[in-house]
């Protein structure tokens, strides 16, 4: 992926982030969407802009940790909406 795909792949999913907010739904499913597409805005920008596609290792790595504190993130916004 160019810079510049990476670019407008990060406008559409800033526009889908702008669309559900814009749409004013409240709960679960729309705190779990928001995080999705914030989700896949950070993997563009760690393989893009900062280069990790080219480090698969490092890669991997970052996109465990992220991985890993999302679900984390998406745990507690079903939590919080079990409640």
């Amino acid at each position: 992926m160019t810079a510049t795909q990476g670019w407008l792949a990060l406008v559409i999913l800033s526009g889908g982030s702008t669309l559900i907010a814009w749409w004013g739904g409240t709960g679960v499913l729309v705190a779990l969407a928001i995080l999705t597409l914030a989700w896949a805005k950070a993997q563009i920008v760690l393989n893009v802009y900062l280069g990790l596609s080219e480090a698969p290792g490092w890669s991997r790595g970052f996109a465990l940790v992220l991985g890993l504190f999302m679900l984390g993130a998406m745990g507690l916004a079903v939590a919080a909406g079990a409640v």
